[in-house]
């Protein structure tokens, strides 16, 4: 097979295979957008069809900073209020064209929701909620107080519609085709490089990090885009209903677009519209329930507990759920090209040098002014008693700590103040002593991330990323499993995975730190022999391990230390012998007459 057909048919095998998906999708769309021009509607069929229509819209923007990129928003509502105010105020105040003022809307919500994202370099979790809730009812006492501009409690009236869509009908109509356009976006999303790294975030910060995402980027584009989605919606609202005030875009609301986006599957906009039109429905199918108090509540509530609480993952995901369970396995694509590593490329025989490396946790001096020099092509092992400063060490390298004073070179270049993902740009890759993988996504999603890194010898190209992740896997042998759950892999081959990953981004030095760390005996003899074939293709390593028999059998150079100090360097053999290196080990002084 050619190399052209071979990234061709890698590149189809990264997305489900749904052959009608598409398609069927399409045709659904178009019949709801039929639907709503021919079908003759009374007011009340066609309120509710637009709120549905326009609510999704904004509900969808939570599945991509919520369900994609794991980041808690609250504040969906006042994104919405943001667009429908625009619509609303700059075509009754200010002349506007309808068009002009979505654009606006949806640019006041994506600049507000970058802000909101900009938080979460210093915040997370429920703090990151508070902020949200925050912002929420800042906007909403804006919108109430400040009347010469919002018109106060009164709200907007007589909200215009676009000429060409001036019927009802045919407005509802450009409401669905949105919807169905941007659900289709967001739907794509999951499977691009943004996709990609947007879920690595969720699933693991630390790691999406060290593979080379720029977490923080990344949180402050979902953000923005989900407020965009929220924006569209909205203005959209205002259009179909002609009028807008405070109270429709509250906290309420956005509790209310949150738990549509949950019972419906917050990782899929299927679902996403699913929750939206249950969440609007349900209310009105127990109408004929109001006459008796508390009882419509009760069953409303009920009814959206019981969902939630018996199926976590949503409807979507639960119907989705049984329909993977008859799934037929695919057979395993052939492999393409052998796996290429340069090494970091041509340069100078040192690819790491370090000088006077500290770092101070307060008094404690975990690392205490080291120097390392790790030559280029071979497999350099940093060892020490538990505690001696190893890991922290690596943490400092890989960015994850920042050093206290000293220098690093990597490759002539000093990283000595730089990221960790930018660290991983300039060459460096890592796996961890606590695997970290992205338990949501297949063994191919995972190599695919590490294969996209900014300055990878694949670029943007998507078939080659694919190519290249179906490369590294097959190098650990595990290409046969591309295309399954790493969540269901053994510890050994998780730990597979993760070399891989760290090999597809191509650096010009692998850190290691104890990859046999939990490893059964025929275990570490594969991983043995892998990093004997990861040396003899050029690429260099630095290993920390206990385990004396595989550092011994695959280390050339060895450093030595305890308490944070380096206290031996050199020849694997030499270094072992090294008296220090006995005593530190055995506790005692070695016995000199023995």
């Amino acid at each position: 097979m050619s190399t052209t057909a071979t990234t061709a048919a890698a590149a189809a095998s990264a997305r489900p295979r749904l052959r009608w998906g598409v398609p069927a999708y399409v045709v659904f769309v178009a019949a709801a957008i039929v639907l709503a021009i021919v079908v003759p509607k009374t007011g009340y069929v066609f309120n509710i069809s637009l709120q549905a229509t326009t609510y999704a819209i904004a509900v969808l923007g939570l599945t991509i900073v919520l369900g994609l990129c794991g980041q808690i928003n609250l504040a969906q509502a006042a994104f919405f209020g943001l667009g429908a105010y625009a619509v609303g105020l700059g075509q009754t105040e200010h002349g506007l064209n309808f068009w002009v003022c979505l654009l606006i809307g949806s640019g006041l919500a994506a600049l507000f929701g970058a802000l909101l994202g900009a938080s979460t370099l210093r915040l997370g979790g429920h703090y990151l909620a508070m902020v949200t809730i925050s912002f929420q009812q800042i906007l909403t006492l804006v919108l109430i107080n400040w009347i010469p501009v919002t018109k106060g409690p009164d709200g907007v009236r007589a909200i215009p519609r676009p000429a060409f869509f001036a019927d009802g009908s045919s407005y509802l109509a450009l409401c669905i085709a949105v919807l169905g356009g941007l659900g289709y976006l967001v739907w794509h999303l999951r499977d691009t490089r943004l996709g990609r790294a947007m879920r690595a975030v969720r699933d693991n910060e630390l790691a999406a990090g060290v593979a080379g995402i720029d977490v923080y980027r990344t949180k402050v584009t979902a953000f923005a885009l989900s407020a965009v989605l929220g924006g569209i919606g909205g203005g959209l609202f205002a259009g179909g209903f002609a009028y807008v005030s405070p109270d429709q875009f509250s906290f309420a609301e956005s509790v209310v677009f949150l738990t549509m986006v949950l019972l419906g599957g917050v990782a899929s906009p299927i679902g996403a519209v699913i929750g939206t039109g249950l969440l609007i429905l349900i209310p009105e199918w127990l109408r004929f329930l109001k006459s008796i108090p508390g009882l419509y509540l009760a069953i409303y509530g009920a009814a959206v507990i019981l969902i939630v609480l018996f199926m976590p993952d949503g409807i979507w995901g639960f119907v989705r759920g049984q329909f993977d369970r008859f799934k037929r396995a695919t057979a395993p694509s052939a492999s393409g090209d052998a796996l290429q590593l340069s090494g970091g490329g041509v340069g100078t025989d040192t690819v790491l040098e370090v000088r006077k490396l500290s770092k101070h946790f307060g008094g404690l001096k975990a690392v205490d002014e080291v120097d390392l020099t790790i030559k280029r092509g071979g497999v350099h092992a940093l060892i020490g008693p538990n505690g001696s400063g190893k890991t922290t060490t690596l943490n400092v390298l890989s960015g994850l700590y920042k050093a206290t004073s000293g220098t690093i070179m990597l490759n002539g270049q000093d990283i000595t103040s730089l990221p960790p993902h930018v660290r991983t740009k300039a060459g460096l890759g890592r796996t961890f002593q606590n695997i970290r993988l992205w338990r949501s996504m297949t063994a191919l999603e995972n190599v695919m991330v590490g294969a996209e890194r900014p300055g990878s010898p694949v670029g943007n190209d998507p078939a080659s990323v694919v190519a290249r992740a179906r490369a590294a896997l097959a190098f650990v042998d595990l290409e046969h499993r591309a295309d399954e759950v790493v969540a269901g892999f053994s510890y050994g081959h998780q730990r597979a995975v993760e070399i891989a990953r760290a090999l597809a981004s191509d650096p010009a030095l692998l850190l290691l730190d104890e990859p046999g760390a939990g490893l059964n005996s025929s275990e570490k003899v594969e991983l043995r022999n892998l990093l004997k074939r990861i040396s003899a293709h050029g690429l260099t390593i630095l290993i920390i391990d206990h385990d004396m028999t595989l550092v011994s059998e695959v280390a050339q150079h060895i450093t030595v230390l305890n308490f944070g100090r380096r206290i031996a360097d050199g020849h694997s053999a030499d270094v072992l012998k090294h008296p220090d290196v006995i005593a530190a080990y055995l506790g005692t002084a070695p016995d000199v007459a023995a």
